[in-house]
């Protein structure tokens, strides 16, 4: 996972500080969360639970209410509390924190007896790896939304920079694997080169296996095709657009996506304003003493006629001025 700056972390938390996130199954993979270890700490005692959702404010865990964390957290006053957060990275280590926080409330979890839902507000501003995932998977959703049609060409670098080792993937036509490669991906879908005849395959239903690595997985999304054409000077070969089905696109798909499009847009910003501070030069002022040594100056015709006779005219001294220190502060 890269490392974001201090000001893409504050961007993410000022910007979805209060955007709750339920734990799905599909959210607890792509981000790894190991549900084992996850524990409400109070009192010097910790006790399994599970986390239910959180946001960048507050969290809901659910608990069983004939547990000891229960009998705690219902007290008159609840004493503070702590969540632990549990996390695989791509190395297999664990990354564990605890956030500290208040009961806010208990509430019975879906109108069960047996189970309690518990809303914590947090009292410490998560630490920045939590932020860090959240906001990639919250960016993510939003820019899957409105840069859906963005397209990606494919390169050496964009590949790189995606983490797709190679071009070559797989397609499967009508339930028939075929190999073909790459040309370009959005959110919403992608454009392959295959052999194959246009007009038996427009509409036929599709799954793309796209490789991508760091971490090596396989993200399979069904599609359709919307568009096919031959290839220029060529019968046989044809470059197909899919159109992939929405509910195919998964989290993971859409945050490899993602850490390209907002890669790439940084870069761009960069480009524009420049990676390096601009240093202050000093007024040279030799312009302006030249220019009003030519406004007193006499006519033309004087000029010529005394310039034989004239002694050479002393040359303007410059003012003088310390240089500046070249510093050069390479922009974060």
């Amino acid at each position: 996972m890269a490392i974001l700056t201090a000001q893409a972390l504050n961007k993410y938390y000022e910007d979805y500080k209060n955007t709750e996130v339920t734990f799905s199954k599909e959210i607890m993979h792509t981000l790894k969360m190991d549900p084992r270890q996850i524990y409400i700490k109070s009192g010097g005692l910790q006790w399994p639970c599970i986390i239910n959702s959180t946001s960048f404010s507050s969290a809901k865990i659910i608990l069983g209410t004939k547990s000891g964390a229960y009998q705690v957290l219902t007290k008159p006053v609840p004493a503070p509390v702590s969540i632990r957060f549990s996390f695989y990275q791509p190395d297999g280590q664990i990354l564990s924190f605890f956030i500290a926080g208040k009961v806010l409330n208990v509430q019975p979890y879906m109108n069960s007896s047996d189970l309690a839902i518990v809303s914590i507000t947090y009292t410490q501003r998560p630490p920045d790896d939590l932020i860090q995932m959240i906001g990639n998977l919250l960016d993510a959703n939003v820019n899957a939304v409105k840069r859906k049609e963005e397209r990606i060409l494919i390169t050496q670098e964009s590949m790189r920079k995606l983490g797709i080792p190679k071009k070559e993937m797989v397609i499967t036509i009508q339930g028939v694997p075929r190999h073909c490669i790459l040309q370009d991906l959005s959110f919403g879908g992608a454009k392959v080169i295959l052999l194959g005849l246009a007009q038996y395959l427009m509409n036929k239903e599709t799954i793309l296996q796209l490789e991508f690595d760091d971490p090596y997985e396989v993200i399979s999304l069904k599609g359709i095709i919307v568009g096919a054409a031959f290839i220029e000077g060529r019968k046989d070969i044809i470059g197909a657009s899919i159109k992939f089905n929405e509910e195919s696109v998964n989290l993971s798909y859409k945050i490899h996506i993602n850490k390209y499009i907002t890669t790439l847009r940084k870069t761009e910003l960069n480009s524009k304003f420049g990676e390096n501070v601009e240093v202050a030069q000093p007024v040279d002022t030799a312009p302006a003493a030249q220019s009003a040594q030519t406004a007193a100056a006499p006519a033309p015709q004087a000029t010529q006629a005394a310039s034989a006779s004239a002694p050479a005219a002393a040359p303007v001294a410059k003012p003088e001025t310390a240089a500046p220190a070249a510093t050069t502060a390479s922009a974060q």
